[in-house]
Formats: C-alpha cells, structure tokens, sequence
C-alpha cells in the first residue's frame, strides 16, 4: 500500500531540483537579481528630478520619459557589446579590445567610484524608507544608516548572497509596486495646483533636470558583465542571457518609473516633507496603511540588495587587480596583495573594509540624505558606458558595419551631451574627478608592476569568481 508513496517521493524531489536548475529559473534568478539596482534607483531618482524641476509637477512625466528614452538608447547599444563580449567584461574588456589594456583603467575607475555611491545611496534611502514609516526615527538618521552600511558588509564575511535572494526580493518589491500603481491609478485624482518651478523656459528646466534623475541608469550595464557569473553555459547562452535580461530590465524599470510618475501627477504628490520621500508618499496615498507599510519594507530591503550587490562587486574588483603568484611562477595585477586576500567564504575581506570606510564616509558626510548624495550619482557610470560605446564605433568601423556604427555613435553622443548637462550642475565634477584619479592612479602602478596583461579582464575575473 505504501510502495507507491515512497518510490514517487525521490521522482518528487528530482523534478523540483531540475525544475529550480532548468534554463528558465536560472535566467529569472539572473535576471532579478542583477536589475535590483536600476529597480532599486526608482526609490528615488523620481523625486531626484522633481526636486531639480522645483516642484513642478506639470513638468515630471516628460522629464522622466527622457530619462527611459536615454535609458533604451544605452541598453540597445549594450545589446551589441553584449554579442561581442559574451563571456563579460563589458565596457572595460571593450576599451582594452579596441584602444588597448591601458584604456580599460577609465572604465575601471568609473566602477569603483560607482560602487562606492551605489552603497552610499542605497543605505541612506533605505534610511529614508525606515524614517517615513518611523518619523520618531530621524533624529537617528546617520547612525541609523552606518549601522546599515556596516551590517550589510559584515554579511559579507559569509560569503555572497545567491542570486535567488537578490531575485526574490526584486520580484517582492516589483509586484508590491503593481499594488501600488493600480490603487494610485484608479483613486480619485487631486486637483492640480500651480508650482513655483525653477523660472526657466519648459524645454530648459526639462534638460537641466533629468540628468539628476539618470541615476536611473546606474545598473542598467551589468548584465554585460555579470553573464560571466554564467559559468554553465557557453557564449551562446550567455549572450541570449544578457540581452534577455537587458530589455527586461528596460521593461520593468521603465515601467515603474514612468507608471508611479503619473501617480505621483495624477494625485498631486509633490516635494515631500522633511522626513518622508515621494514614493512612500505615492505608496501612502495610493493604498492602505497595512500595504503601505509592506511596501516600505520591500523598498528597504531592495536597496539593501543593491548595496549588497555593490558590496560584493566593488571588492571583488579590487581581488581581481591584487597581485597573485601563479602556479606556473609568473605574477600578475597591480594592487597590494592583501586586496587579494580572502577567507574561506571567498570574501576578500581587506578590500571589503577599504570600501566600508570609503562609504561610511560618504554617508557621514553627506548625512544620510539619499537626495545629497543623488547629487554626485550617475557621472562616473556614464563615463564607463561613453568608453565602451566608442569602443564599439571603433570595432564596427573597422568591420565596415555603418549601421551597427551609427547605433554606437548616436548612443555616445548622448550619453556625452548627458555626462555635459550633468557636469554643469557643478556637484558631478567631484565624482569625475574621483573615477580619473582612481584610473590615474591604477595606470601608475600598472606601469610600474611592468604592465602585466590582464588588466582589460579585471571586470570579468570579478564577475566569475563572484559566484563561487
């Protein structure tokens, strides 16, 4: 009588496991988990460019539309470099392809600087959604946000997170929001009311604007890099990986960007006040108290993800630039070797410190404000996907491709004439100036371990190991 029961259990379990390791579930545990930072980014770059709009409302959906055009125009031409560099690297393995590995510092030094932001602003704007939930809270906001960033890089001494924590809570967050959407977009819509705006003409105030808000973008690059965690799979498969995961990106970011940007119009959610942010006010007045409070939660915890997310990638950059004795004797990379260093869980624990001091540093200093630090966001990653673009134009040049070239080109000009309006608000100049000096300094000491090569492959080595 029991025979049956026992012998199907077993047949039971190996259906489960080859379902959880067939195609389908690993592209969609790669897919959310490497978009939780642009899905993260929507926690705040909203209110980001209404702040730069100076309130005006009647000018949020047009800003935030340019904001995702520019957006696709950056994943289209990722989709080409993603075909080139199937087993990773992006924009650095493309630099040093096409210019050589010296140029691959520029890339470099953009992601470390990028890294370090990432950390920064996700810790203070989960900060942030604590504080809306927990006004008595905000007297606490910077020790709040250090305990955070602290927490978050002790977890991980015990090694990386799996993709499908960082997945889940992607889809957690993205299927609260369609709760939050569909009650914003059928509640009763509050009567507009005029804004002080900044004073400039409506096309001006736009383009002065949205550059604020392609903070956005930050994330939007790397799947190009981490479809080297796809070990499993051969280029085909990662290259349909990465693109997958690029337009389904675009898909949902823009989605959520532009869907909670008609909320946020249609129910005259404006500047928010001193304690709260925009999108807990849209959560609030969109849903109940007992959603909103889930919703909360689920925005703290993504960001979370993506400062966790950025608290693996950064050091295992710096591991992959360390010096090492190969066993066939020859040396390779730049950085002291204790960068390298690493404990059983394969944490490079002395390159972990390095970006918590850098990070508790700038939340101290821009005190725990994500819409501070939102200020110097978004420069460096620019500059990585400029790079890599004409890395791609030179490629496709040679190749005598006019189409693909134009594609690179057009794409590089905006991003160019972006990174410019951006570096005309004065804040970004820091974070340029910070990924040079990274990529300066990175060039001298690779010429003085004698230019090992490699270099051009750092992005990628991190990557791969990044899923031990």
């Amino acid at each position: 009588m029991d025979r049956p029961a026992t012998t199907s259990a077993p047949s039971s379990n190996r259906r489960t496991r080859a379902l959880l390791y067939s195609r389908p579930a690993l592209l969609i545990a790669f897919a959310f988990a490497v978009m939780a930072d642009p899905v993260s980014s929507v926690a705040y770059a909203i209110e980001a460019a209404l702040r730069a709009l100076g309130g005006d409302l009647s000018l949020l959906l047009p800003t935030m539309a340019l904001v995702v055009a520019v957006v696709a125009v950056v994943i289209a031409n990722y989709h080409q470099l993603v075909a080139r560099f199937p087993e990773g690297g992006g924009a650095a393995a493309a630099a040093g392809s096409a210019f050589g590995e010296a140029w691959a510092f520029i890339p470099i030094g953009a992601l470390i600087v990028d890294f370090v932001l990432t950390i920064a602003i996700s810790v203070s704007a989960a900060a942030s959604a604590v504080i809306a939930y927990l006004p008595s809270l905000a007297p606490w906001r910077v020790p709040l946000a250090v305990v955070v960033v602290i927490a978050v890089a002790a977890l991980t001494w015990f090694g990386h997170l799996g993709r499908a924590v960082f997945a889940a809570m992607t889809i957690a967050f993205v299927a609260v929001s369609a709760l939050i959407l569909t009650g914003g977009l059928t509640a009763e819509a509050a009567p507009s009311t005029p804004s002080p705006g900044t004073g400039h003409p409506a096309t001006v105030a736009i383009l002065l604007a949205f550059p604020v808000a392609m903070a956005l973008a930050t994330g939007v690059e790397a799947p190009s890099s981490a479809i080297a965690q796809l070990g499993q799979l051969d280029d085909a498969g990662r290259r349909r990986f990465g693109r997958i995961t690029l337009w389904l990106t675009l898909g949902i970011v823009g989605t959520l960007t532009l869907g909670l940007t008609v909320v946020a119009v249609r129910l005259g959610i404006g500047i928010p006040p001193p304690e709260s942010t925009q999108i807990a006010e849209i959560a609030q007045a969109s849903v109940g108290h007992r959603l909103y409070a889930i919703f909360q939660v689920m925005t703290a915890l993504l960001l979370l993800a993506a400062a966790s997310s950025s608290f693996q990638a950064g050091p295992g950059l710096l591991k992959a630039l360390a010096r090492r004795t190969h066993p066939e004797g020859h040396e390779t990379g730049i950085l002291h070797h204790r960068m390298g260093a690493a404990n059983r869980h394969h944490t490079p624990y002395w390159a972990v410190a390095v970006f918590l001091l850098v990070s508790v540093g700038a939340v101290v200093i821009a005190g725990a404000q994500d819409q501070e630090l939102v200020l110097f966001y978004a420069v460096s990653v620019f500059v990585s996907f400029l790079v890599g673009l004409v890395a791609m134009a030179r490629f496709e040049w040679q190749e005598h491709r006019p189409w693909a070239m134009t594609l690179s080109i057009g794409g590089a000009v905006v991003i160019a004439f972006t990174l410019f309006i951006n570096l005309l608000r004065g804040y970004p100049t820091v974070s340029l100036a910070a990924a040079l000096g990274i990529a300066g300094l990175l060039y001298a000491l690779w010429v003085r371990a004698g230019r090992p090569r490699g270099i051009a492959q750092a992005v990628m080595d991190a990557e791969s190991e990044s899923d031990h």
